[in-house]
């Protein structure tokens, strides 16, 4: 019984760990992935909150030592996406009746959970799964995943708070409800943090929620599992599974109870997965919600008062830091012609000193790209650019092999037309294209800027003019969700920069605000009247007194 309302005041972002040589977080970090290198795991579904496996087994390897055998994972057939949605539904009305105070508790216990035992095995395991660097997957699989839990705790106390005027002699309430279902949430290789951050935005509303990771991404989200399973998460609140992605679609979009899907994925995925459930909507019990953030084609836009130094570290990290795998990442610079110059000279000289190699190695700045498919769709644009007759030229870099893993330069191509192709469709790898143009010409490069591509996810402006930023931040308010001055297009931090893009980036519902949440509640307004009226009729009905 509730006796008492329960207040969880705004978090602290957690505090990214440095890795540096000698420090204790080092030592730990490289015991735990030798750890998980020395076993071959064994990792099951998660169905109704048991293991369950079914032999039909894929193998896991790092992206950047395919020699090396992580493990496998048992591949779901059809039969498991409906019992994975059986056993959802099976738990939901009793997951949604439990008082907030209890739900609550198993999220903030995860967050402590992996800012303490967990933190090097997650951290190892995003590195081996993903190839990211110990800063990469500290930010990620650590740093933003525990924020992503504890914010979202604060945030919803704060909504289930929000309640409408009660004037005398009533009592006007809002209940704030799960969705009547089973919510699916399909999430990304790059991201432990969205792989974590998905499904469990959604539980944490009263929703159960069928989760269907990458396959590439297995291998952390088994480990997320382990720690909200000894967190308390009830059976059947959130069930893993590794289906095909037609499968799962298939299955799910076809259900009567289908009521909301959380996505972030490609474009053409998500349009696909749009058309599906609209074309199925006289099945459903209530309209779904659909929230997805997709592609972009993330831009840095130089004015010609800009700081030199500032545009190239920008450059450098913003283009290919995590290989260029990240839905922020810079991926195409308008450079002046003042400037230019000295930005591309300073940036080769940069990316020179990159270190590209394992993990293991915590020297390395560049590591594998995620897999096989990755890596040809890749060095396909990069091979054009040889092909393209004068139009775009590769400045730097340009090398790639797939001897020992998945491994590409971070490649910067020079374009001499503003469409060249690598200027406007999503690569998703270490490739940064730049475009120069006349010095006296920026304003009109801002409208070619903003024509270039179909996504609007994130965009950076550089200027030491501060009318130009103002003009800029103007002109460009509908070509990012997520818009930075003098600074790389990456790095959004739950609680600062709630994350999330529009036009073909996706539905801008801002993951790490409370934006997303409401996306998950269906509110019920409560009125009561405490003495009820005895008679129809109005004071207006009565005959003038004469």
């Amino acid at each position: 019984m509730n006796n008492a309302y329960f207040d969880y005041a705004e978090p602290k972002n957690e505090v990214v760990l440095s890795y540096a040589p000698g420090s204790a977080e080092r030592k730990a970090l490289q015991a735990a992935i030798a750890e998980l290198k020395g076993q071959v795991r064994d990792v099951p579904m998660y169905i109704d909150g048991k293991e369950v496996r079914n032999g039909n087994k894929k193998e896991m390897r790092p992206p950047h030592e395919t020699a090396h055998l992580l493990g496998y994972y048992h591949e779901s057939e059809e039969q498991h996406v409906h019992d994975a949605i059986d056993a959802a539904l099976r738990a939901r009305d009793k997951w949604a009746a439990m008082s907030w105070e209890h739900r609550a508790s198993i999220f903030m216990k995860a967050a402590e959970l992996l800012a303490t035992k967990y933190r090097f095995r997650m951290n190892a395991a995003t590195m081996l799964g993903q190839s990211k660097n110990a800063y990469q997957a500290e930010i990620d699989s650590a740093c933003e995943l525990i924020d992503f839990l504890r914010f979202n705790v604060h945030y919803l106390s704060q909504i289930y708070k929000q309640q409408p005027v009660s004037p005398v002699g009533m009592d006007n309430r809002l209940e704030y409800r799960a969705l009547e279902g089973f919510v699916l949430a399909v999430t990304p290789f790059n991201f432990t943090a969205i792989g974590g951050n998905l499904p469990t935005s959604a539980a944490m509303c009263g929703n159960v929620v069928v989760w269907k990771p990458a396959n590439t991404q297995i291998y952390s989200a088994s480990v997320f599992m382990e720690i909200l399973i000894e967190a308390g998460l009830p059976d059947g609140v959130i069930n893993l599974i590794y289906p095909s992605g037609p499968v799962v679609g298939d299955i799910c979009f076809a259900h009567p109870q289908f009521a909301g899907v959380h996505f972030t994925g490609s474009t053409g995925v998500f349009q696909h997965m749009w058309k599906t459930i609209g074309s199925n909507i006289a099945r459903y019990k209530s309209y779904p919600r659909i929230v997805g953030e997709t592609g972009g084609k993330d831009f840095v836009f130089v004015h010609p008062s800009s700081n030199v130094d500032a545009v190239v570290a920008a450059l450098a990290r913003g283009a290919f830091e995590y290989q260029g795998q990240k839905c922020s990442a810079a991926s195409r610079a308008y450079l002046p012609a003042n400037l230019a110059a000295e930005i591309k000279s300073k940036l080769v000289a940069e990316l020179a000193t990159m270190k590209m190699g394992p993990v293991d190695d915590f020297t390395n700045f560049i590591n594998a790209v995620i897999d096989e498919k990755a890596f040809n769709s890749i060095t396909r644009y990069i091979d054009g650019v040889k092909n393209s007759n004068g139009a775009a030229s590769i400045l730097c870099g340009g090398k790639y092999d797939k001897s020992k893993g998945w491994f590409i330069e971070p490649t910067v191509i020079e374009a001499n037309d503003p469409a060249y192709v690598t200027m406007c469709e999503e690569i998703f790898g270490p490739v940064l294209t730049i475009y120069t143009y006349e010095t006296d010409k920026w304003i009109q490069t801002l409208d070619v800027l903003d024509n270039t591509s179909p996504y609007a996810l994130t965009g950076a402006i550089f200027a030491q003019d501060r009318h130009a930023i103002e003009y800029m931040t103007k002109a460009l308010v509908n070509s990012a969700g997520n818009f930075y001055i003098n600074d790389k297009p990456t790095g959004a931090v739950v609680g600062q920069q709630p994350f999330g893009g529009a036009r073909a980036s996706g539905t801008n519902d801002k993951a790490g605000s409370a934006l997303n949440l409401y996306r998950w509640l269906s509110a019920r307004t409560i009125k009561e009247t405490y003495v009820s009226p005895t008679d129809y009729r109005y004071p207006f009905h009565q005959p003038d007194v004469k």
